[in-house]
């Protein structure tokens, strides 16, 4: 599969696999809405709500910042319209830039969460509002009784401090 048509086809329908090889085969990460926007596969990815795409694509160099996150065809918007607020978090961990007042679909404290996350694991954005993610594992863990979270602890602490060498 290496066409945009089969590329945007995948995108819609959140198969992950399909639009990993779609982009190995040369498929560009962004392409034109046929209004001459840019960030259709970013836009539909959002709209639908399928976050693993929208991490390949912010990682394969899709735009998740619009000069106006606000605009209707951006990241931002296009996952509040979905009514995808877990595609909102996630672009919020890849630190899409949040509009004064939008109305996100999120808590405060899920807002505030999802920014920190992106503070602590480096999110770096680069010239053209795309991102660079390093590699961790995300492990959650809610309501699990009697387990110990002292490795997770340990581990979570270290990765810390090793970034916080690095800089």
């Amino acid at each position: 599969m290496s066409s945009s048509a089969d590329f945007i086809k995948a995108i819609r329908s959140g198969k992950l696999k399909d639009v990993i090889a779609a982009l190995d085969n040369g498929v560009p990460v962004e392409l034109d809405d046929g209004q001459g926007n840019p960030g259709l596969p970013m836009a539909i990815a959002c709209f639908m709500g399928h976050t693993d795409i929208i991490r390949e694509l912010a990682l394969r160099g899709a735009r998740i910042n619009f000069k106006n996150n606000l605009d209707p065809a951006s990241p931002l918007s296009m996952a509040i319209r979905g009514k995808k607020p877990e595609a909102v978090r996630i672009l919020i961990e890849l630190g899409v830039n949040l509009p004064m007042g939008v109305n996100t679909g999120l808590s405060d404290q899920d807002v505030h969460f999802a920014k920190q996350k992106a503070q602590l694991l480096g999110i770096v954005q680069t010239e053209h509002g795309s991102v660079k993610i390093p590699e961790f594992e995300e492990i959650r863990m809610t309501g699990l009784v009697g387990t110990d979270t002292g490795i997770l602890d340990a581990e979570l602490r270290r990765a810390i401090a090793k970034m916080e060498s690095k800089k």
